[in-house]
């Protein structure tokens, strides 16, 4: 069912028809609720089968199995009555953890990263998502291994790749670090390119404005707006992760580039953030932030702080941002506006991009942080 870099493809087919269990404990949260709920919209994301959600309260994870063992073996009650093919746990299990459930479930356990991987790797269009998805996924595997990398000898050659008294383990783990090695390489050539198209619009003078947020608030539906491109949207979590750019030309404003960028979450695993380091620079380099955030969410408060922390987390926190409270097509009572701060500047802006309500604000704003030069001179004149 869940993507893996792994030869197993019988297994995967099988597991696509079967359904999972997922697991969140409360470790007194205090957004306990919207991460379970914000969980269970992820793994509908993949089309699994939800057979069950088992909750419970702990004080701290169990060192051994993260939830307790009453708890494992009502869990392994509810794998057996539903034929579960796959646990899931909303939270970050260790190796170990990982392995002694698996044999105390017999079946498949994955951790909260290892969701999102798979729901990236499903995802990713471009030859550098792919890359990026996949390079995330090794690292992150690379300290579970067991079996089941020997698939990648067919990429080397394969015969006469294994040393002499060398394991079945150490062949894998030899391989996998290949693996790493060569995908960094071709990364590292992408993001030069990456680097050279960055360089070429900053000496031409051309501002990037990017649109940053949480996942599912619409960003790319406002991009497809404002810039007449077909990027695909859809109401689920992580519809599109590679990013895209387009040069924008608004009357009154000097030329722009508008950057569609993946959407962030909570406890946006690092081996992503790390990997997907060149995608994300076209916010730390941009001139200006379109925070996107859901304004009829109840949330949207602590969303905007989860982004801010991720902004900050990859260098982008000193950028200008205004904020865009999207989709007010879903509030009663509520039209399209703008706000400006104590400076005078626009920096929040209540808009739908579903219904194109309000995009004049945003024009606006553009056209305020970017004037035209040749109006401003011929007004100077």
């Amino acid at each position: 069912m869940f993507e893996r870099p792994n030869s197993d493809a019988a297994f995967h087919e099988k597991s696509d028809r079967e359904a999972v269990v997922l697991v969140h404990l409360d470790f007194n949260d205090s957004d306990y609720d919207e991460t379970r709920q914000e969980f269970i919209e992820l793994v509908n994301g993949t089309g699994a089968r939800i057979a069950a959600v088992t909750s419970g309260k702990r004080q701290r994870p169990d060192p051994r199995y993260f939830a307790g063992t009453g708890k494992v073996d009502e869990i392994a009650e509810q794998v057996l009555a539903s034929n579960a093919a796959l646990v899931i746990f909303n939270h970050e299990l260790s190796p170990s953890q990982e392995r002694n459930l698996e044999q105390k479930l017999q079946c498949r356990v994955l951790g909260r990263t290892g969701l999102i991987l798979d729901i990236f790797a499903r995802r990713a269009r471009s030859h550098e998502g792919k890359l990026q998805v996949e390079l995330a996924q090794l690292q992150h595997l690379s300290t579970r291994l067991v079996r089941g990398w020997t698939h990648l000898e067919r990429q080397k050659g394969g015969i006469g790749l294994r040393g002499p008294g060398e394991t079945q383990l150490e062949t894998d783990r030899r391989l996998l670090a290949q693996r790493i090695k060569s995908l960094k390489k071709r990364l590292d050539k992408v993001r030069s390119q990456r680097e050279q198209g960055r360089r070429s619009r900053q000496r031409g003078g051309v501002p990037v404005v990017s649109l940053v947020g949480y996942t599912n608030m619409g960003k790319s539906t406002l991009f497809n707006r404002m810039t007449s491109a077909e990027v695909y949207a859809d109401n689920r979590l992580f519809a599109t992760l590679d990013p895209t750019l387009r040069r924008l030309r608004l009357a009154g404003t000097e030329p722009l580039v508008l950057a569609d960028t993946v959407g962030f979450i909570r406890d946006l695993p690092h081996d992503l953030v790390e990997s997907f380091s060149s995608t994300l620079e076209e916010t730390r380099d941009a001139a200006l932030l379109l925070h996107v955030v859901d304004a009829a969410s109840s949330e949207r408060e602590s969303l905007i702080s989860h982004v801010d922390e991720v902004l900050s987390q990859i260098g982008a926190d000193e950028v200008p941002q205004v904020i865009i409270y999207n989709k007010i097509d879903r509030l009663e009572g509520v039209s399209a506006k703008l706000e400006r701060n104590q400076d005078g500047q626009i920096h929040r802006i209540w808009l739908s991009a579903h219904t194109g309500e309000g995009l004049e604000y945003l024009r606006q704003a553009l056209q305020e942080y970017f004037p035209e030069h040749e109006l401003q001179q011929a007004s100077s004149d």
